[in-house]
């Protein structure tokens, strides 16, 4: 069983039903996923995307330069960040929102200390802005703030239990790894369940990394127990 864990959020994820903004149900049934880990005593951190509101690189055109995309996707984390700890603690998980972005208003800022005070008093913390500047993903993010703040472990959740060897939604003969290694999850191509910065950052501190499918009863508390879900890579 991981004492820390990071949790890598998506945007897509958090819409839950609807087609873009924020599901609260979506987010009741996660804070019930979370409360075991909470329960027993394992700290957990989320990082948040925000692609249910903006995506940085779909915005990019000859009028909105990168720059500019890539600070609207990290302000929709944002709006992830804030009802998502909202929620969350009205179930019974006490949690706080901190931002990589000064928004000074409405969320904390985010501070290594800040983080571990919280988590030390049993929060769960959800982190948005990314890593708070421009041409990193929340993916990238998501590994550097495992590193920082201490996790064991960072659990991607996806929409497919794991890592194929293609696309599982193109080819029905995609076949799913059990476990993988970080060179393998890099050289190959057809792999893009996570982008190469981030499994190049978690290769080079040895930091795993579980994608595993978001949308099955238990299955946070059993990748976060260590036990065999999704693919580990590593």
């Amino acid at each position: 069983m991981y004492k820390r864990i990071l949790l890598k959020l998506s945007g897509e994820q958090l819409q839950g039903k609807f087609d873009g903004g924020f599901d609260i149900e979506r987010a009741r049934w996660i804070a019930k996923e979370l409360q075991p880990l909470v329960s027993r005593g394992q700290e957990v951190v989320i990082m948040v995307g925000g692609g249910n509101y903006a995506r940085g690189a779909q915005l990019e055109s000859e009028q909105i330069p990168r720059v500019t995309a890539d600070s609207i996707g990290m302000l929709a984390t944002l709006m992830n960040a804030l009802p998502l700890a909202s929620v969350l603690t009205a179930e019974g998980v006490p949690a706080r929102a901190l931002s990589n972005i000064k928004a000074d208003q409405v969320v904390d800022q985010f501070t290594h200390r800040r983080a571990l005070s919280h988590l030390e008093k049993g929060r769960v913390v959800i982190v948005a802005g990314g890593i708070g500047r421009p041409y990193l993903t929340t993916d990238t993010a998501a590994v550097s703030l495992a590193l920082e703040v201490g996790c064991d472990v960072v659990l991607k959740a996806t929409k497919v239990d794991g890592v194929f060897d293609r696309d599982p939604h193109k080819f029905d003969d995609a076949v799913r790894y059990d476990s993988i290694s970080y060179d393998e999850a890099l050289a190959n191509g057809e792999i893009g369940v996570m982008d190469k910065a981030a499994l190049g950052l978690a290769m080079e501190h040895e930091t795993p990394i579980v994608v595993f499918e978001l949308l099955k009863d238990g299955n946070i508390v059993r990748a976060a127990s260590g036990e065999q879900v999704g693919t580990r890579i590593g």
